[in-house]
C-alpha cells in the first residue's frame, strides 16, 4: 500500500459478491447531472477486484484502486476493507 502511485484511479464501493476465489465483485454508485434535462441521475457500475487472502465479505464497503489485468474483467486490486 506504501507504493500507491498517484495517477491509478480510486473507487469506493460495496462487495456484491464474494463466491469466486481471490475475486470480489464491487458495485460502486457514483451521482451526476443530466446534461439536458438538469436532473440528477445514479448510476451503478460493477467492478470485479482482486483479492488476495479473501478479506473481503459480502456488505463490507472497500476500497479498490486500478491495476494489472489478472484476467479478462479483473483489473482492479482490493486495497483495504472499510468497515
Amino acid at each position: 500500500m506504501e507504493n500507491l502511485k498517484k495517477f491509478k484511479r480510486k473507487l469506493e464501493g460495496v462487495v456484491v459478491s464474494s463466491k469466486n476465489e481471490k475475486t470480489i465483485v464491487v458495485s460502486t454508485t457514483r451521482k451526476f447531472k443530466h446534461s439536458k434535462y438538469s436532473k440528477f441521475i445514479k448510476e451503478t457500475k460493477k467492478f470485479h477486484a482482486h483479492d488476495e487472502s479473501s478479506v473481503a465479505k459480502l456488505g463490507d464497503k472497500v476500497m479498490i484502486i486500478e491495476s494489472k489485468s489478472y484476467s479478462k474483467l479483473k483489473k482492479w486490486e482490493l486495497i483495504k476493507v472499510l468497515n
